[in-house]
């Protein structure tokens, strides 16, 4: 059973920073590929950074130059470090997975950011 834990997400102000965590459990995690979502109320959820097993990173348009996606295979855990946020960073954010052809999901972390 695969199982993701997000944690870290709260209220900032715009310009301000936050770090997500996603810890997972079982020993699949250094040999996948692991991807942040959000959700904003009444949109789709999109990707904003994804990281493969072997390190090499990807991120929205939106997000680039602003977000940091990093892994620490040594304590299952990925991270999402979130600068210069912005009103519209506001969201549940989401830790996906892919183990054997199936999709896992975190319950997701809310990330609210005021003007």
């Amino acid at each position: 059973q695969v199982q993701l834990v997000e944690s870290g997400g709260g209220l900032v102000q715009a310009g301000g920073s936050l770090r997500l965590s996603c810890a997972a459990s079982g020993t699949f995690f250094s040999n996948s590929d692991v991807a942040w979502y959000r959700q904003a109320p009444g949109k789709q959820r999109e990707l904003v950074a994804s990281i493969t097993s072997s390190g090499i990173t990807n991120y929205a348009e939106s997000v680039k130059a602003r977000f940091t996606i990093s892994r620490d295979n040594t304590k299952n855990t990925v991270y999402l470090q979130m600068n210069t946020l912005k009103p519209e960073d506001t969201a549940v954010y989401y830790c996906n997975t892919r183990v054997y052809m199936k999709d896992y999901w975190g319950q997701g972390t809310q990330v609210t950011v005021s003007s």
